[in-house]
């Protein structure tokens, strides 16, 4: 499991169980729209906003035309891509190698931490990238298709619109085995945290401001069953649980052959809306994940994790560059290391 995971297949009866047990409020409040434009740190010289003046100035409006319609249709594709967007960045860098189905070996998306992402993400970034091929060919690399509608969904659920700098080249490499070791785990430690998130560039502030995108989205019990039962080898359940969470858990995730469909949200008090209620949960200990709780724990990120729970506009603004310096990471650019592909499925051979 990885950071800004969702479901396809979301069980809403577990919902019901979980508001009954916790009692505390839900929010069915899809659409809390919130535009600020955040001040984003220079991103590298080879991206730009207006990278496709020229050759497709209307880029941005064609992938809105899906994103909006995959958003009313299927509202799991709002979590889910943003997931793609992450695991895809985290692994080979920003270069839509997460979109290549795999021919003579396993490809990214085939790895078992990309197992669980929801098809409609896939879905979403395969329409979007065939209405700019429709009126730009051959001009639009997938990779920005997917920065692109990520931060359309980030808006859609009621987070901050941000301007989106463009110009990355779709990668030629996707292989499964660079995954898993690329990824954050629903059980990493802080340290392990940190280590990763540095090692691709980004700070502690970082870390906690982008697990802030487990405002929304779903979990399967398998990446928090160990916390009920058996955290750390005790048999016993995490300390740092609320125990009306533990009980809520308990009750739909059995320790032992439960339905491997059933879903829990990330954020217990308004699942469907993006808003700083994460880093309330977790100074309550009501994280779903231990990653997550962890976070509000340690002293090197818990004063973050205070101050974004007090303030959704500096979470907001903080998202954004963070945002923004994710989509930097590992860029491609020129033929010996990118492409642009037309297929987002197929690699040129």
């Amino acid at each position: 499991m990885s950071s800004f995971s969702t479901s396809s297949s979301t069980n809403f009866m577990f919902l019901y169980f979980f508001f009954f047990f916790l009692n505390l409020p839900f929010s069915n409040s899809l659409l809390k729209s919130l535009p600020i434009n955040a001040t984003v740190r220079r991103a590298p010289r080879q991206l730009s906003v207006n990278y496709y003046a020229k050759s497709c100035p209307q880029v941005e409006s064609l992938v809105g035309s899906v994103t909006s319609n995959m958003f009313k249709e299927a509202p799991a594709s709002g979590p889910a891509t943003i997931r793609l967007f992450f695991h895809d960045c985290f692994v080979e860098g920003c270069d839509g190698s997460i979109l290549i189905s795999g021919s003579k070996e396993l490809a990214e998306k085939d790895a078992e931490d990309n197992k669980d992402l929801a098809k409609e993400a896939y879905e979403g970034i395969n329409k979007a990238k065939a209405m700019v091929e429709s009126k730009c060919p051959g001009v639009v690399s997938c990779a920005d298709i997917l920065a692109i509608a990520t931060r359309d969904f980030v808006h859609y659920v009621g987070g901050p619109y941000y301007q989106v700098k463009k110009g990355r080249w779709d990668g030629k490499i996707s292989k499964a085995s660079r995954v898993h070791q690329n990824l954050p785990q629903s059980n990493s430690t802080v340290d392990q945290l940190l280590k990763l998130f540095s090692s691709k560039g980004l700070t502690p502030n970082d870390l906690v401001v982008l697990s802030g995108a487990h405002s929304i989205g779903f979990a399967h019990c398998k990446q928090f069953v160990n916390r009920i039962y058996d955290y750390k080898g005790t048999k016993k359940p995490d300390p740092n649980m609320d125990p009306r969470l533990y009980k809520a858990l308990k009750m739909t995730c059995p320790q032992f052959g439960g339905n491997v469909d059933i879903v829990a949200p990330f954020d217990v008090t308004t699942p469907f809306s993006f808003d700083n209620a994460y880093y309330g949960n977790l100074e309550a200990k009501l994280g779903l994940l231990a990653s997550d709780q962890a976070l509000s724990l340690d002293p090197r990120t818990k004063s973050l994790v205070q101050e974004l729970a007090k303030d959704k506009h500096k979470f907001f603004q903080a998202f954004a560059t963070a945002m923004d310096k994710l989509g930097s990471i590992g860029v491609k650019r020129g033929r010996k290391h990118g492409e642009f592909r037309k297929d987002c499925t197929m690699h040129h051979e």
